[in-house]
């Protein structure tokens, strides 16, 4: 246990803070286990929002933060039908010279 005054104090800041981000972290894994689960399309923005808000406060190194989403994504692009891309035709003008 900490002697002095400004170590319980560090003590104690420590513990809040160890509470609050459990909770944020918990919920981010939540978050990515549901979209793992499900694979839904719909599911995803929240596992970003939550993935995004524990790699704002240092919980997550921002790489894995980046990593994370991405294999989200294509577990959930591979198991939803794609669209068919329909390509625009360009309109071409043409300069006449006079």
């Amino acid at each position: 246990m900490p002697v002095l005054a400004n170590a319980k104090k560090a003590l104690r800041k420590d513990r809040r803070r160890t509470t609050v981000n459990k909770k944020v972290k918990d919920k981010m894994k939540a978050a990515v286990k549901q979209v793992k689960e499900s694979k839904l399309l719909s599911d995803l923005p929240n596992a970003y929002k939550t993935i995004d808000k524990a790699t704002k406060n240092n919980l997550l190194h921002k790489k894995k933060g980046s990593r994370l989403k991405s294999q989200l994504s294509k577990l959930v692009e591979k198991d939803t039908p794609s669209k068919a891309v329909v390509k625009k035709k360009s309109k071409k003008t043409t300069k006449t010279s006079k």
